[in-house]
């Protein structure tokens, strides 16, 4: 029996071959599924919620060390507290400027530049805000179990021994707006020396926190109060980084949350202790109170200021600036100023007349 001698098979036969073996594959298009939908939603919002408040903290890391004012140093209170002072000039009394509500030291920018080439004049951060460290409740001094945090006896405690870490010594002209007018009023007493608002710091608390407002001011929605083009460019750059700085707007929602508090401090240490027949007082006003709240507040607000000055202070030297609100510290700084740079030499006359 002859065997066939096997060679290569036809090109068709192959084919069909191949096309018996083949396994059929069938293509489907691409489903999206909601949980595709979900997850990919999930991990944008991640992103969202993520990187704005990471590229915030690590800014304000950076930016808190280059924006520390120059020639402010950082003055350690004792009990973990360190406060930030800025001094300019040279000469006796000494100008302190204790802020309004809520506000750091550079508000005081124009009348302290205005100040400086008569006498000493040093602007302060109170706890938390600008520079100075707010403190935690196992770093504390004690003192807020007695006057409350953020309250007037609290901050004048603070000012107390701020001045005493700087070794610093009077006479002092102690010149304040809004709050930082009642710390001025509140220290004089205790220490005989010459011298819809809430809502809206909680939304920019929570701005500050979440890394909108750095969003914010990169896209020119937010601006400094202190602004112009006399402004040095390192105290606009130190307003935006302290307007993305949770802790310093913390602080400041404190403080106008005690304020009612802080305002009853001053008038309970008045009963107690009445100011010192040494000690003058001037009270600036504008026209109103703020311009952009209504007129009836500020009418109401009119009538309480002249009460209170008529009750606490009948002799005060009342100054009235035309056209001006509260907001006249940076809108209007020559008319603070003008009047600083009057007391300050009425006391150098006198000093070298004694």
């Amino acid at each position: 029996m002859r065997r066939r001698t096997e060679g290569p098979e036809p090109a068709g036969e192959a084919r069909r071959s191949e096309s018996r073996d083949a396994v059929p594959v069938r293509v489907e298009g691409w489903r999206v599924t909601p949980w595709c939908v979900i997850k990919n939603v999930g991990m944008c919002l991640i992103c969202i919620l993520a990187v704005p408040p990471f590229l915030n903290f690590a800014s304000l890391q950076r930016e808190g060390q280059l924006l520390m004012p120059k020639g402010g140093q950082i003055v350690d209170l004792g009990f973990g507290q360190k406060m930030h002072l800025l001094c300019k000039g040279q000469g006796k009394p000494v100008v302190i400027l204790d802020a309004p509500t809520g506000e750091a030291s550079d508000i005081w920018f124009h009348v302290q530049e205005s100040i400086a080439p008569l006498t000493k004049v040093c602007a302060y951060d109170r706890m938390g805000l600008g520079f100075s460290k707010r403190v935690m409740h196992n770093e504390s001094s004690g003192t807020e179990k007695v006057w409350g945090v953020s309250t007037t006896g609290r901050m004048v405690d603070d000012l107390h021994r701020l001045l005493r870490a700087a070794e610093m010594e009077g006479p002092f002209v102690l010149v304040g707006s809004e709050l930082g007018a009642l710390n001025a009023r509140f220290y004089s007493h205790v220490h005989d020396s010459y011298g819809k608002l809430l809502p809206s710091l909680q939304a920019r608390q929570f701005s500050a926190a979440t890394g909108l407002s750095r969003m914010f001011i990169i896209m020119g929605f937010m601006e400094p109060l202190v602004i112009g083009e006399d402004v040095a460019v390192d105290v606009v750059q130190r307003q935006k980084y302290l307007l993305s700085n949770p802790a310093h707007q913390s602080s400041a929602v404190d403080e106008h949350y005690f304020l009612n508090e802080s305002a009853t401090q001053v008038r309970d240490i008045t009963r107690y202790k009445p100011l010192s027949t040494g000690t003058s007082v001037s009270v600036i006003t504008g026209d109103s109170f703020d311009s952009q709240i209504p007129e009836h507040l500020n009418q109401m607000v009119a009538k309480l200021q002249k009460k209170f000055l008529g009750e606490s202070y009948p002799s005060a030297n009342h100054v009235r600036v035309g056209g001006t609100d509260r907001r006249m510290i940076y809108q209007r700084p020559s008319a603070i100023s003008q009047h600083v740079r009057s007391v300050v030499s009425q006391r150098q006359s006198r000093h070298r007349s004694d």
